[in-house]
């Protein structure tokens, strides 16, 4: 869902806007394969952004210039992304033809599978075989409510940025995937972002992003737990979830809510067993975002599911640049970063 081009940058610089963290990344392209160079992080004040959704704009726009005068980043051009429940993606199958045919064609079928009004979406589509041979071709279709990309954009402007590419969570998702576990691109995975409001679903077959849901469960959900059950306070609630130890404390709400986000993952995986003939069951799943390190959640899910859960970062193959992480814990933030990277390799053209 390109909107304009990167123009002649060699290095694309990407922000992923959370409900608890703004994460900046640039990935310099100069020299072929992509090389991490600058990373930045900080807070967004609680409830400025609620499920996605900004509810003070002024205080995320002045957050996000801050992010940028601590980071040194002096490009302007940003690739952000657009998810939830507004985006609707799905693999469909029209005639075959010219991809300069299919806008009118993929764009009529849309109908059929966007439970939006057409006239208020913005649409784009891949063609997943373009040298089959067979009467019918497969068309990964994307659209996202109009309102949802333009509040992203004004956002944007507001904070004195131009934004060079709005994508899809999915697809950004995918990208930093694809290039750190190429061995998952086979068969039916799944990656899960969990993130502070909400857990992004994304299930792969054969590396194509067949499936998206989103479960209302993620790491605020945990610190409210601990201090509704526990009376923690918010700080002593994260200090856990962001430990290294499952404590007694912890371990009960990683069970209960772990056991949720599997009941989702499985539901999703059923849905698209059904919906696609070709899906076998889940094979692995791989978990990022910042509720990926709460401890002991992948081996809860693991125990639950019945398969292999990893951690998943965008640094396991990926170049980094000298002293990136001098003041950061690569090995903490890695999971935090798997949508910003991802945005961060598009490249220019």
């Amino acid at each position: 869902m390109a909107i304009l081009g990167l123009g002649g940058a060699k290095s694309t610089v990407a922000l992923d806007i959370g409900s608890g963290l703004l994460k900046l990344v640039e990935v310099d392209h100069k020299k072929g394969d992509p090389v991490l160079s600058r990373v930045a992080v900080a807070p967004v004040l609680a409830d400025a952004i609620v499920e996605g959704e900004v509810m003070d704009p002024d205080i995320v726009a002045d957050a996000i210039q801050g992010l940028f005068r601590t980071s040194g980043i002096k490009q302007k051009q940003v690739v952000v992304a657009v998810g939830g429940r507004d985006v609707i993606i799905k693999k469909i199958q029209v005639d075959r033809m010219k991809e300069s045919d299919a806008y009118e064609v993929v764009r009529w079928e849309a109908q059929q599978h966007v439970p939006f009004d057409i006239e208020a979406v913005e649409l784009d589509f891949q063609i997943l075989d373009p040298d089959g041979e067979g009467l019918q071709m497969d068309v990964l279709l994307v659209a996202a409510k109009r309102d949802l990309v333009e509040d992203k954009l004004q956002l944007l402007i507001q904070a004195g940025l131009e934004p060079a590419i709005v994508d899809v969570d999915a697809f950004a998702l995918h990208n930093a995937f694809e290039l750190n576990y190429p061995e998952a691109m086979n068969g039916v995975v799944a990656l899960l972002n969990i993130g502070h409001e909400v857990t992004n679903v994304n299930i792969l077959l054969d590396g194509v992003p067949l499936l998206t849901r989103d479960l209302s469960v993620g790491t605020r959900k945990f610190r409210e737990d601990l201090q509704r059950e526990r009376g923690m306070s918010a700080d002593d609630a994260d200090h856990l979830l962001q430990g290294y130890e499952l404590t007694p404390d912890l371990e009960p709400y990683v069970k209960n809510r772990g056991e949720e986000m599997s009941v989702g993952l499985e539901r999703a995986g059923a849905f698209l067993q059904t919906a696609a003939r070709d899906a076998g069951p889940l094979q692995r799943v791989y978990c990022c975002g910042g509720g990926a390190r709460i401890p002991g959640l992948s081996d809860v899910l693991g125990e639950r599911l019945r398969l292999p859960v990893e951690i998943a970062s965008p640094l396991q193959r990926m170049r980094v640049k000298d002293h990136v992480f001098d003041t950061l814990n690569a090995d903490e933030m890695g999971p935090l970063l798997m949508l910003a990277t991802g945005l961060a390799l598009r490249r220019r053209g």
